[in-house]
């Protein structure tokens, strides 16, 4: 049968627990517990052993409740479990930890707390960092992805995403957005679905894997899309939080558990980090950057979020930041007289923004967000192997 370890917790009476313990269908071989002192009375008899951990055990149960158990305290229960590889089950939950299948060659992860946390910027600064000593091929999901993996060899231009977008692709795709940021091959995969601890109902990233293991690259980085997880088991990982977003609650202190390094755009709390694992917790900025030079002409810039434009060698006219809504972008572009449309390759930014600048007449510059940090380049160098596994 298989074998489980039972979370109690001293505000039931024993003999309670053992009835509930006879009556589940597991080989119980023991109990962990959580707290509470209520009915404990002393040389409680469980009829198994109290355990310290999990070990042995091929699932956890959780017989317990509240107070003891408060729904954040079973989250963060739950993320330890899922992190050892074990499914989490009680009464009317059941979490599976996240698949992730073997990999051949050095590989590390970019994943993130959500979506636009800067996930992709942070891809674009490994991946470039990596190139400049090693051969890096990148794979990409997202919910946008092509149906078959396919291999973009170099950064796409302007008017090759505008074709795909008039093909009915979708041109701002994460990988897409990848090729631009990382300037390195990059293979684009879908994904759909996307469960609590950042597993996916369904993709293409194995076939995708595959496709990058057989170009013999030094290292792999496989990127996520929004709070989903590559379902490849990558040497290292890193877990980029958004602006707002608590790397601690719910599910993301698993995300934190199989990270090596935390990247924070908010001033993170990085005792609350380091109290469920000891890793790295970086600050970074993200500052906007033209693929070509604007040369102080009129210029509006398209983005989905903040982003400071002062720095900008041009004379800024206006500023969207409504990327990811169609009706307010029209309306934005409505109102704007610029020589040059700067946009972030993300969600409407070629199938509105830069069909409407071809058919205005209007230059079109990509942007892409780099990473400023130097503590993110010093802690690279320990995340990715020398050498692939044999």
């Amino acid at each position: 049968m298989t074998r489980a370890v039972v979370v109690i917790d001293g505000e039931h009476y024993a003999p309670v627990v053992r009835d509930a313990l006879a009556a589940l269908p597991y080989e119980v071989t023991g109990v962990w517990m959580a707290g509470g002192t209520e009915k404990l009375r002393g040389g409680e008899d469980y009829g198994v052993p109290v355990v310290e951990d999990f070990r042995g055990a091929d699932v956890v149960v959780d017989l317990s409740d509240e107070p003891v158990m408060s729904a954040t305290k079973r989250f963060r229960l739950a993320s330890d479990v899922l992190a050892q590889g074990l499914p989490y089950v009680g009464p009317d939950f059941r979490f599976d930890p996240p698949v992730f299948e073997p990999f051949p060659l050095p590989s590390i992860a970019v994943i993130g707390t959500g979506k636009r946390v800067g996930k992709t910027a942070v891809t674009g600064h490994v991946a470039r960092r990596l190139a400049r000593e090693r051969e890096v091929v990148v794979v990409a999901m997202g919910r946008g992805g092509p149906a078959e993996p396919e291999v973009i060899e170099s950064a796409p231009t302007v008017a090759e995403l505008l074709e795909l977008s008039r093909t009915g692709r979708h041109a701002a795709s994460d990988h897409l957005e990848t090729a631009v940021a990382a300037g390195v091959v990059t293979i684009g995969c879908r994904r759909a679905g996307g469960g609590l601890a950042g597993m996916v109902t369904a993709s293409n990233v194995s076939a995708g894997a595959r496709l990058a293991a057989a170009r013999s690259p030094e290292v792999v980085v496989f990127d996520g899309s929004g709070a989903a997880i590559p379902p490849v088991a990558a040497d290292s990982r890193i877990l980029v939080v958004g602006p707002g977003q608590d790397a601690t609650a719910h599910l993301n202190a698993y995300r934190v558990l199989i990270s090596d390094v935390v990247v924070a755009l908010d001033r993170p709390d990085a005792d609350a980090i380091r109290a469920i694992k000891e890793v790295p917790v970086l600050q970074v900025e993200l500052r906007l950057r033209p693929l070509e030079p604007l040369a102080g002409r009129r210029t509006a810039v398209f983005t989905t979020g903040a982003a400071p434009t002062g720095h900008l060698d041009a004379d800024v006219v206006a500023v969207s930041q409504n990327l990811a809504d169609r009706a307010r972008l029209r309306d934005d572009l409505d109102g704007v007289d610029a020589d040059v449309y700067l946009i972030e390759v993300k969600a409407a930014a070629i199938d509105v923004v830069a069909e409407t600048a071809a058919q205005r007449g209007v230059d079109v510059v990509l942007a892409v967000n780099d990473v400023v940090s130097d503590e993110l380049d010093e802690v690279l160098a320990e995340l990715v192997p020398e050498v692939a596994r044999v």
